[in-house]
């Protein structure tokens, strides 16, 4: 009897321990982690970047290992836009490190992201920031493991590992600290 309560904790110990460890696989990237490939269609925005509107791609793929900010967003009000008027000002200013950056819009209706990404181009009127809508619509690709619970995931990478990776609701962005990651980003 002794054995099969030993056996049954031993059983359940190694279940516990495989269902943390699967919750925690589930968090975002972290810093040092390598970037995937993923796909998205253009929708609106960085009209010079010799992609087409609706053209199907992997954005990071073109990027190669250049210092990227890929913005995941299912919602764009907030300080959303701000965020990305940062990013074009950014891209700008920072040509000679080649810094790209890219927000792929997540959520249930691609039609609607499509408008989305569309009308948040014209709202900011960034210039080198093209908006996309991930194939994997409604949580954003899956190696990058995108809080289910996050408006917006930022994630800063260089030489294709992640440099830092940050979550926040809509109207809680932190710029300035996103503004300094860009900094440890391009270095």
């Amino acid at each position: 009897m002794l054995r099969t309560i030993l056996g049954s904790a031993l059983a359940l110990m190694l279940l516990t321990t495989t269902a943390t460890a699967a919750e925690g696989d589930s968090e975002c990237l972290k810093a040092g982690e390598s970037i995937s490939a993923f796909y998205v269609t253009k929708v609106a925005g960085a009209d010079e970047d010799g992609v087409e509107k609706g053209q199907d791609l992997c954005y990071r793929c073109l990027y190669g290992s250049r210092p990227m900010v890929m913005v995941f967003a299912r919602k764009t009000d907030g300080n959303v836009p701000a965020l990305v008027k940062k990013l074009d000002d950014a891209i700008a200013a920072n040509e000679s490190a080649q810094l790209k950056g890219f927000v792929t819009l997540i959520g249930k209706d691609a039609s609607a992201l499509k408008q989305e990404g569309e009308k948040m181009a014209k709202k900011t009127g960034a210039k080198n920031v093209p908006f996309t809508v991930a194939k994997e619509t409604e949580s954003g690709p899956a190696a990058y493991r995108i809080p289910a619970d996050a408006d917006v995931t930022v994630v800063f990478a260089n030489e294709s590992q992640v440099v830092g990776t940050h979550t926040y609701a809509a109207d809680q962005i932190d710029i300035s600290a996103l503004a300094e990651q860009v900094k440890q980003a391009i270095n």
